[in-house]
Order: structure tokens, then C-alpha cells, then sequence
């Protein structure tokens, strides 16, 4: 019910990821092609990862797309029949996905385009329909990771970051998914050089993926897979998989904690 509206044009808000992405998220976009199989169905989050991964799938084959958002890094892989939907159990031959942000090209190219499929939240992020397809990528970022594998997406402390998106909805969804692969990507470190792999997450943090949903961590310097694995084989797994400069006092932390040398 609208009882008053006022008509105003403005331009769309433009985001270039792609030109963000530094040597880390490159690095890491490597390590997730090459965990991606041919045929598999993408689901990227927001961010330089997802963009970075786009850009290291040039020599796959007969991808699918259903995802939350999507972005420019979509636009040359459908050029070149990378994505192309064909093999996938649900809306083959089109691009599933309920928003778009990146620049005015992302915007032209999905304008009138029949190959894109924009379609209710609700239905895009059910991991009932998320699992139909088979061997699901899904790839979504975190501000940190704890040595348990407990993921912080939303907050820093007590301060809201941003919201928890659908990244339980495709954690879950792929996971259920057969041959399907739930990724958290993050570089090793923030900018300013703090550790994004903790002993503990900050005070106050949300956990947005528990531990006990966590597959696959990948940073710059490699995949940990935690599935299964109990809390010390975790912790020797992310730690393998930190910032060289951080991985002493992750040592020490862990023996505090588990009273064990890693």
C-alpha cells in the first residue's frame, strides 16, 4: 500500500571488482578452478574473490550460474561459452541469480538479455532447490576464521559489517549438493597486515557459517578442507594455510588451547 510516491531519476551504483583484485585474490581465484570441475553450477558472493575466481575459469567447460547476485566477471565467460547452463538440472540455459551490481556493461549486457533469469530470493537461495543441481560451487567470503572453523561474515566485534546474505543458504545447498563444494575465501591477512585466521573470533562477532557446516577454507597459500575433521586437525589445517608471519603465534594459541603442539 503506497500512500505517496515521488518520481526521481539517478544513475545505478556502479561497483568494478574485477580492477580491485590483488595478487592474494588472484592466487586464491587458482586454487578454486582448479577445485572446480567441468559442469559444475557457480554460486558467487559479493567481492574481489568471486570476481578473481571468474577470471581463472577460462578453460573450463559447460559451467552453470545460479547465484544470489552476479557481476561483470559473468560477462566474458558467457562470451566465450564457458557458462553456458547447458548441463544443469534446473533452468538449463539460463543464468539464475536475483540481483546484479558491477559496472554500466554488466547492466547493458543483462538488459533485455533472455539468457539471465532474475527470480525471487526466496526461490534462489532454498538450498532445496539450490542442491538440485549437481556439483555446486559456492563461493562466499569472511571477515575472519577461527582455528575451530567458525566463519565471521557480518560483523567486526560488536560493529555490523554488513548482513549474512545467503551464505549459509549456499553452504548448505551445495553441500547437499552432489559432488557440490562449499567454499569460504579469504585472504590471510587484512590490509593492514592483521591475522583473517584467529584463535578466537573478535568479542561480540556473529558466527554466520558454524563449524560444523564448514568444508573448504582457501587463502593465497592454500585449500584446508575441515569437514569431519576434529578441532586439532583443524587448527594444524588452517594454520598450514595462514599468513607465514601469523603462523607462530597460531602455534601458541592452539597449545594454550588444546594443550598440544601443532
Amino acid at each position: 500500500h503506497i500512500t505517496k510516491m515521488v518520481y526521481h531519476e539517478e544513475q545505478l551504483p556502479e561497483v568494478d571488482y574485477g580492477s580491485k583484485s590483488g595478487k592474494e585474490e588472484i592466487q586464491i581465484g587458482k586454487y578454486i578452478a582448479e577445485m572446480t570441475e567441468d559442469g559444475s553450477t557457480l554460486q558467487l558472493g559479493i567481492g574481489t574473490i568471486p570476481d578473481a575466481v571468474l577470471k581463472s575459469l577460462f578453460n573450463h567447460k559447460n559451467l552453470g550460474l545460479h547465484t544470489e547476485m552476479c557481476s561483470d566477471g559473468v560477462i566474458d565467460l558467457m562470451e566465450k561459452d564457458v557458462i553456458n547452463n547447458k548441463l544443469k538440472k534446473i533452468h538449463p540455459n539460463k543464468n539464475v541469480t536475483s540481483f546484479a551490481i558491477g559496472t554500466k556493461r554488466l547492466y547493458d549486457y543483462v538488459n533485455d538479455n533472455p539468457a539471465f533469469a532474475f527470480l525471487d530470493i526466496d526461490y534462489v537461495n532454498d538450498p532445496h532447490v539450490i542442491r538440485r543441481n549437481n556439483k555446486v560451487i559456492a563461493i562466499n567470503s569472511a571477515i575472519e576464521v577461527d582455528i575451530t572453523g567458525q566463519v565471521c561474515a557480518d560483523s567486526i566485534g560488536p560493529f555490523q559489517y554488513s548482513g549474512i546474505g545467503g551464505q549459509m543458504d549456499f553452504m548448505r545447498g551445495a553441500a547437499l549438493s552432489e559432488g557440490g563444494k562449499p567454499i569460504i575465501a579469504l585472504t590471510s591477512q587484512t590490509k593492514k597486515g592483521i591475522s583473517r585466521i584467529t584463535p578466537h573470533l573478535k568479542e561480540s562477532a556473529g558466527v554466520v557459517t558454524t563449524r560444523g557446516h564448514i568444508h573448504y577454507v582457501v587463502t593465497e597459500y592454500g585449500v584446508a578442507y575441515l569437514y569431519g575433521k576434529n578441532l586439532k586437525q583443524r587448527a594444524k589445517l588452517l594454520i598450514d594455510i595462514a599468513h607465514p608471519n601469523d603462523r607462530e603465534a597460531l602455534t601458541k594459541s592452539c597449545y594454550e588451547r588444546f594443550k598440544i603442539f601443532i
